[in-house]
C-alpha cells in the first residue's frame, strides 16, 4: 500500500530537517518547503494527502496559502501549525476549511494523531463522493434508440417534463424501460448532480419497505440496534424513483401522501420532524385508476403522482423499432464480449413477426442467448429460443378490423408467464428472473391469472 504524502511547509531550516526525518521514519512519505510561493507549487504537483502548514511565512503567508489549497487541491487535508499567540488566527484558518491546527512546539506522537484523522477524513470524503458519483446515472439519452412516431413522442414528452420538479407517473407493462425513462428524467433536470435513489417497493416486505424509505431509530423493533437514515434521506437534494408504487400498503400509501404535500417524514420509532428537498417519480404496470376504484390505491394519492403521466409504449406499438433496437443490443454485446458478430436478415424477419409480450427486455435476452449459443460471426434464426421462432406474426398496430382475431394484453401476459415457467421448469424464482419481475410480483400475477398448482 502507497504511504500517505505528507507536505511540510515552515520557513525553520532546522525545524523542516528534524521534522521531516521524524515524518518519515512514522512512515509519511515526506516533503518539505520553506516558503508559500514554494508550497502552492508543490502542492500543484503532488496533490497531497496532508498538508502541515505554518501560518507565519515570509511573503505568501498561511491564509493565503489554505486557500490556494482548497482551489487547486480541494482533496487534500490541511493541519495548521501556529505559535502560542496567534491561536485567533488558527482559529480563522479552521472556519476557512483547515482540518485541525497544533500549537507548536507540539509533541510528535499528538501530530501523528492529527495527520491520522486528516487522512481518515480525506479517506471517508472521497467514499462520500464515490458513492455519490454511483447514485447518479449518466445521461442515457444516446441508448434510447427508436424512429417510431410513439418512441418520438416519448423523448419529446421527456424533454418537455425533465426541467420542472413536479411528480410523475411512468406507466408501462414490465419491460418496456420505466426505470430508463426514470433516469433519464432525472439526467435531463436540474438534480442531474444529486443523488438518484431506486426503491424497488414489490420486492420489500411492509415493514421492511417503511424503514427502507423514512429510516428508523435505535430500538424502533427487533433488531434495530442502531438507527438508520431513510432513503428520502440518502436522496436529499436528488431523485427518488418507487418503482412498482402499486405494490405499496394503504399504510405506506398514508405516509407517502404526507411527505409529498409537506416534505417532512419522520423515522420508524422517532418523532424528530426531517425534511427532505426531493423530486419524486413513480412507475406502475398495473392500473392505478382501477385500483383506486376497488379502494386499493388512495385517490388522493393517486392524483398526487399523476401531476404529469408518461406513458412508455410497449414494444408491439413500435414494431419499426425492433430491428434498430436488435442491431444495438448486437453492437453492445459485441463490445461487452469482444466479438464481431452480426445479425443475419432472416433472424431479423423473425424478430420483427414476434409480438414481444416481454417488450424491450425480452428482446435484449433473446439478442444474448443467440449470441451466446451462435458459434459462428452470424446469428441466424435457429440460435433464437424456441417461443420466439414458433411465434405467429405480430399484429401490425391498430388493424383490428380486417378479421385478424388479437389476443387479449391479458391472454398475452398469461401465455409469456406461462411460458416461462415452462422453459425454468416450474423454478419460480427462474421464471421471475426472465420475466424481468419480482417473484412477489410473478406469485401475484400467478395468482391473477389461474396458474397457481
Amino acid at each position: 500500500m502507497k504511504p500517505a504524502s505528507v507536505l511540510l511547509v515552515d520557513d525553520d531550516p532546522t525545524f523542516r530537517q528534524v521534522m521531516s526525518s521524524e515524518l518519515s521514519r512514522l512512515g509519511y512519505q515526506t516533503e518539505a518547503v520553506g516558503s508559500g510561493e514554494e508550497a502552492v507549487r508543490r502542492i500543484a504537483a503532488l496533490e497531497p494527502d496532508v498538508v502541515l502548514l505554518d501560518l507565519r511565512l515570509p511573503g505568501m503567508n498561511g491564509l493565503e496559502v489554505l486557500k490556494s489549497v482548497h482551489t487547486n487541491a480541494p482533496a487534500t487535508e490541511v493541519v495548521i501549525m501556529t505559535g502560542h499567540g496567534s491561536i485567533d488566527t488558527a482559529i480563522e484558518s479552521i472556519r476557512n476549511g483547515a482540518f485541525d491546527y497544533v500549537v507548536k512546539p507540539c509533541p510528535l506522537d499528538e501530530l501523528h494523531i492529527r495527520i491520522q484523522r486528516a487522512i481518515e477524513r480525506r479517506c471517508l470524503r472521497q467514499r462520500a463522493n464515490l458513492l455519490e458519483r454511483g447514485l447518479t446515472p449518466p445521461d442515457l439519452g444516446s441508448s434510447f434508440v427508436g424512429e417510431s412516431p410513439e418512441f418520438r413522442r416519448l423523448l419529446k414528452l421527456i424533454e418537455l417534463v425533465a426541467p420542472s420538479d413536479g411528480t410523475v407517473l411512468i406507466t408501462g407493462e414490465t419491460g418496456a424501460g420505466k426505470e430508463r425513462v426514470a433516469k433519464l428524467l432525472h439526467a435531463r433536470s436540474p438534480r442531474r448532480f444529486r443523488p438518484f435513489v431506486v426503491v424497488e417497493c414489490a420486492t420489500l416486505q411492509e415493514n421492511l419497505l417503511e424503514s427502507e424509505l423514512f429510516g428508523h431509530e435505535r430500538g424502533a423493533f427487533t433488531g434495530a440496534d442502531r438507527g438508520k437514515p431513510g432513503l428520502f434521506e440518502v436522496a436529499n437534494g436528488g431523485t427518488i424513483f418507487l418503482d412498482e408504487i402499486g405494490e405499496v400498503s394503504p399504510a405506506t400509501q398514508t405516509k407517502l401522501l404526507r411527505v409529498l404535500d409537506t416534505s417532512t417524514f419522520r423515522h420508524v420509532g422517532g418523532t424528530a420532524e426531517i425534511r427532505a428537498d426531493v423530486r419524486v417519480l413513480t412507475a406502475t404496470n398495473r392500473n392505478l385508476p382501477a385500483m383506486v376504484r376497488q379502494g386499493l390505491f388512495r385517490e388522493d394519492l393517486f392524483y398526487r403522482l399523476s401531476t404529469i403521466t408518461v406513458e412508455v409504449p410497449p414494444l408491439r406499438a413500435r414494431g419499426a423499432d425492433v430491428e434498430l433496437l436488435a442491431q444495438h443490443f448486437v453492437s453492445m454485446l459485441n463490445e461487452r464480449f469482444g466479438s464481431k458478430k452480426r445479425i443475419s436478415e432472416e433472424a431479423l424477419e423473425l424478430l420483427r413477426r414476434h409480438s414481444w409480450p416481454g417488450n424491450v427486455r425480452e428482446l435484449l435476452h433473446a439478442v444474448e442467448a443467440a449470441m451466446v449459443l451462435c458459434e459462428g460471426a452470424c446469428v441466424l434464426r435457429e440460435h433464437f429460443p424456441a417461443n420466439i421462432q414458433s411465434s405467429p406474426p405480430a399484429p401490425v398496430s391498430g388493424s383490428v378490423s380486417d378479421g385478424i382475431s388479437l389476443p387479449t394484453l391479458e391472454q398475452a401476459e398469461r401465455e409469456h408467464i406461462r411460458r416461462a415457467l415452462e422453459a425454468s421448469h416450474g423454478h419460480r424464482g427462474n421464471a421471475a428472473k426472465i420475466l424481468g419481475i419480482s417473484e412477489r410480483n410473478l406469485y401475484r400475477k400467478l395468482h391473477e391469472h389461474g396458474l397457481l398448482s
